[in-house]
């Protein structure tokens, strides 16, 4: 598919804000919050004031301003603000304690942290001992910090573009630490519009109609498309809640403000399915396609969700290395448990240990070829030339193709298991689990018999009402290897209450493994 051509000299705000108000929209609402409704001539008006507080408080440009700010306009006003005077906005998790906050501002080197009041009190500290930072800054009031809203309140609504190229660096996305500690890592303005351009138009076939609204927060490179500049670039209509998502919670807000699009993640698709009879307590009737990505989508949920509320659940596959979905299903055309086909734009391949193409149905290692790729790791050089091949990224996932094209998942290449000599996918037993009626969620890793052979363990969460017990295990393990060949069956069943994950809902099995 052509991509347009994207001019050397680019800034991205002028493609996600700007643009808006010479064609017309700057009456649209951009951005709808509670009882706040907020047009594309207000964003632009907004994202000038905190551009122009930014470089009075003397950032420049390439600097880095760490974000620890819920999904709200704040958020939007910042980012873009900072983008639109050429500094890095570094959207961070807001979930974390303070030693993993010091981390990042030290890593980033921030000469600016933005934080919501809620999350200030876990910020503060470590933000007062930090050695790059020059002005702390806080959504609400609290001492010792600057108040964000006063900083804007002094600015002039209009601002001019910074000169940048397309290549310079737009934003930064910590990966998600599924495997360890997480990574800065760094993407381009050009980026953003080519996951629009590809993914956006290709699969959501966005248009200024829609309104969309993720459960996935914004520093998440899942949520930031989902959540706020899909909506953007096409002038539609992006949701914030600030509140952590719940069941009820997301329930509450498709009804109360209607979303055409929606972007959730499996393990709350099953939390919410859960709820009895939501279908007819909460209206979701606007949605003309829900989405799915950070882990696998079992095909049991899609048949559930589908046959529940009558919309179907696009699965794929993106990564923070890669800012969003490259691989996935679309509408009319799903194949359940599948991460679908590549999305116009980006090139996949299939190879063996040694890097050498391999054959249809043979599991490997996934490559991804496409324009939204990082330049790179901050500070990781090693980790970089690891995981950038010339003009491909190493995904570290294990996947095969099959005759008609379709992807299906395997596994994290690290969680993958070599049983009797055979792979065996965590991510296909973890389905048979699914589909068995007392499983809410499964993890499968590797783990030594007493003769130091690996074998698959599951590790189980129960549905409400379920109860743990011996009988309960055996029959998980009869149930799987009546579905599947002999040596994929877990060998051992742990019940327990939850699964550790990310804050994106990735299981973190590395953990499992350590057990």
């Amino acid at each position: 598919m052509p991509i347009p051509d994207i001019p050397e000299s680019f800034n991205a705000t002028t493609a996600f804000v700007d643009r808006h108000l010479s064609a017309g929209r700057g009456d649209h609402v951009a951005l709808w919050t509670g009882e706040q409704k907020i047009t594309y001539a207000q964003l632009a008006e907004n994202v000038n004031r905190a551009g122009n507080a930014l470089r009075r408080l003397g950032v420049r440009p390439e600097e880095r301003i760490l974000l620890v700010v819920l999904d709200s306009p704040e958020f939007v006003y910042a980012f873009w603000g900072a983008i639109k005077i050429g500094a890095v906005p570094v959207p961070v998790n807001t979930f974390m304690r303070g030693d993993e906050y010091a981390y990042m501002l030290d890593d980033s080197r921030a000469s600016v942290v933005l934080a919501s009041g809620e999350v200030w009190p876990s910020v503060a500290p470590v933000a007062a001992q930090s050695r790059w930072l020059r002005h702390r800054v806080v959504i609400g009031a609290a001492e010792g910090a600057l108040s964000f809203a006063e900083l804007m309140s002094r600015e002039s609504p209009s601002l001019a573009a910074e000169f940048t190229h397309r290549d310079d660096p737009a934003l930064w996305l910590y990966s998600s630490g599924s495997t360890g500690m997480p990574k800065g890592v760094v993407h381009q303005h050009r980026d953003l519009v080519f996951c629009c351009e590809t993914y956006g138009s290709e699969v959501l076939a966005i248009t200024s109609d829609d309104v969309t609204f993720a459960a996935p927060r914004l520093f998440f490179a899942y949520g930031l498309g989902g959540g706020m500049y899909f909506a953007l670039y096409a002038g539609a209509t992006a949701v914030l809640v600030p509140e952590r998502p719940t069941p009820d919670s997301v329930f509450a807000a498709l009804s109360r403000y209607r979303p055409t699009l929606f972007f959730g993640v499996p393990t709350l698709y099953a939390a919410m399915l859960q709820a009895s009879e939501s279908e007819k307590q909460y209206d979701l009737s606007s949605l003309r396609l829900c989405l799915s990505a950070g882990e696998p989508l079992p095909s049991e949920l899609f048949l559930r969700w589908r046959e529940r509320f009558g919309v179907e659940i696009l699965d794929g596959i993106g990564s923070t290395e890669i800012l969003h979905i490259f691989l996935s299903n679309r509408a009319g055309l799903v194949r359940p448990g599948s991460s679908g086909t590549p999305v116009p734009g980006y090139e996949l391949r299939v190879t063996d240990d040694q890097g050498a193409d391999i054959s249809q149905g043979e599991i490997g290692d996934l490559l991804v070829k496409g324009g939204s790729i990082t330049s790179g790791y901050w500070h990781k050089l090693e980790a970089t030339r690891r995981a950038l091949q010339g003009e491909w990224i190493r995904t570290g996932d294990k996947y095969y193709c099959d005759t008609e094209g379709v992807y299906w998942y395997c596994g994290r290449s690290d969680d993958m298991l070599k049983v009797s000599g055979q792979w065996v996918s965590p991510a296909e037993v973890e389905g048979l689990l699914f589909q068995h009626p007392a499983v809410l969620e499964a993890a499968v890793v590797g783990w030594e018999d007493e003769h130091k052979l690996v074998k698959p363990k599951a590790f189980v969460v129960l549905k409400h009402g379920q109860t743990a017990s011996l009988a309960l295990a055996q029959e998980l393990q009869v149930f799987v290897r009546e579905r599947t060949l002999p040596h994929k069956y877990p060998r051992w069943v742990e019940f327990v209450a939850e699964l550790p994950k990310t804050a994106t809902g990735k299981i973190q099995r590395y953990k499992l493994r350590t057990t």
